[in-house]
């Protein structure tokens, strides 16, 4: 590690950090002050730490919640994944472009683990996020009344550079939730990115919201300058399982003799 102090900033340079960090006391002590070696370390900590607590409130507000890093998945277990193009969606490269990915494949595959670890990397590259699984976003929207707080609702959903819908097709949902999804869609259109996961192909998302006059524009709307990523293999899940399993029979022959 390096321990040597960084090299001495402007005075004018310092100030105007100071400024921006509204430092207001020391500003004012400022032609004091302003030359004394300890205000530009003073100002460091203050960054850092500011930066610090920036990353905790993203990361919180985020949801992600616990996940396997992506350098421990098995890439040689699904039959099918184009590890290149998830790596491209680590790279973020797509947030800048406002551009969206779906994650399609079958339950225990690891779209889920890939889709969060996108999401934290967004968090700690700088950008907002929110990680929710469609059941509770959908949910969540469809129990409001009222049309200011599903207003405000919508906007904390549209607002994040990321928002990642986790597990698409696994239930099914009413009308209501449909057009609450286009709408949900449309206001990210082209400004915002998202992540979808699903178990289900895009002709059969008519079986996910029945009866839906939306669907068609919906998924239109999602695929424009989307990366679809396809996903297939045995559930990975189902494999750890049998691997416990194993392990804990090995275990009791072992104690047994």
């Amino acid at each position: 590690m390096n321990d040597r102090p960084a090299a001495p900033l402007p005075v004018e340079t310092l100030r105007r950090k100071a400024r921006a960090l509204n430092l207001y006391g020391l500003l004012a002590h400022w032609p004091d002050a302003g030359s004394s070696p300890w205000v530009q370390e003073l100002i460091q900590w203050e960054e850092d730490e500011r930066s610090h607590r920036s990353l905790e409130r993203r990361l919180r507000a985020a949801r992600i919640g616990r996940f396997k890093p992506l350098c421990d998945f098995d890439w040689s277990w699904p039959v099918k994944c184009d590890r290149a193009a998830i790596e491209e969606l680590m790279s973020l490269d797509f947030i800048g472009e406002n551009a969206n990915a779906v994650l399609r494949g079958p339950n225990g595959i690891g779209k889920t683990m890939i889709a969060q670890n996108i999401a934290h990397q967004a968090v700690i590259q700088g950008h907002t996020a929110i990680f929710t699984s469609a059941g509770q976003l959908f949910s969540e929207l469809a129990a409001i009344d009222s049309a200011i707080a599903l207003k405000y609702r919508l906007s904390r959903y549209a607002r994040p550079a990321l928002l990642v819908i986790d597990e698409v097709g696994y239930l099914s949902y009413s009308n209501r939730a449909a057009d609450l999804f286009f709408e949900l869609v449309s206001r990210r259109y082209q400004s915002k990115s998202t992540i979808i996961t699903t178990n289900k192909p895009f002709a059969e998302w008519n079986d996910v919201f029945p009866n839906a006059a939306c669907v068609v524009s919906l998924v239109d709307r999602l695929v424009h300058n989307a990366e679809v990523i396809d996903l297939n293999g045995d559930s990975y899940r189902n494999k750890e399982a049998q691997e416990r399993a194993e392990m804990r029979a090995r275990k009791r022959k072992r104690t047994k003799s």
